[in-house]
């Protein structure tokens, strides 16, 4: 009988475990802070939800895809990427993708960046790119760097969450797709989070993390960050 409890204890702990585990998940905003107001805005996936009877095969629909990104004189980077996410595709909502159009001049460069919310399958159509991504400290404490030169055809895969890039190292423009596992991968730009955000990092902050002077941070600091 105390066996028959025992098991039928551990049971319920494994359904209850997992109904919990369903119940919550992966968020599709930077954060979501709780509010007591019924009347307070309320987003499912980011996104309010249309009726689906109302549904249109529209809401499925970009088109556009094939216009090269502008990569020419004003932009540093020579780089442009062109997002479809649930913000352009409604009926993406709720369905865990997205694509991208990246876009590089000769030498253009998609600096390192994280996807705090997807993982991205690069396939490149036209050019060469160097692309390369940075592991979470393992367990040695190193951060061990993925990295490959690609050609037409070829494929590279970046973990969720993981810092990457993709350098054009030909003399003729490039372009690639990109796969995303989120309808709202998101994206920090590393330069632009770190020197250049809206209210700016303590200087002692930065120059003791990067372990430069405070003139340089400052310096940093001051730059026009951008992203692609």
């Amino acid at each position: 009988m105390a066996i028959r409890n025992i098991l039928t204890y551990i049971v319920v702990i494994a359904i209850a475990s997992s109904v919990a585990y369903a119940a919550d998940p992966t968020q599709l905003q930077d954060f979501c802070v709780a509010v007591n107001d019924p009347n307070a805005a309320l987003f499912v996936n980011g996104q309010f939800c249309k009726n689906p009877m109302e549904a249109t095969p529209e809401d499925f629909f970009r088109q556009g895809l094939d216009k090269p990104g502008f990569t020419g004189n004003g932009n540093r980077l020579g780089a442009n990427v062109t997002l479809v996410s649930a913000a352009q595709v409604p009926g993406l909502n709720t369905l865990g993708i997205s694509i991208a159009r990246i876009d590089f001049a000769p030498y253009g460069l998609n600096p390192p960046h994280t996807h705090p919310r997807a993982t991205e399958i690069l396939t490149v159509l036209e050019g060469t790119l160097y692309v390369g991504f940075v592991t979470s400290n393992l367990q040695n404490g190193e951060n061990k760097l993925f990295d490959k030169v690609l050609n037409k055809g070829d494929v590279f895969v970046f973990p969720q969450g993981l810092i990457h890039f993709q350098l054009n190292v030909g003399k003729t423009p490039a372009v690639a797709i990109a796969g995303l596992s989120s309808q709202n991968p998101g994206v920090v730009t590393i330069g632009n989070a770190v020197f250049g955000a809206e209210k700016p990092i303590s200087v002692d902050v930065l120059s003791k993390a990067f372990q430069l002077d405070g003139n340089v941070i400052k310096r940093l600091q001051s730059m026009f960050w951008i992203s692609p």
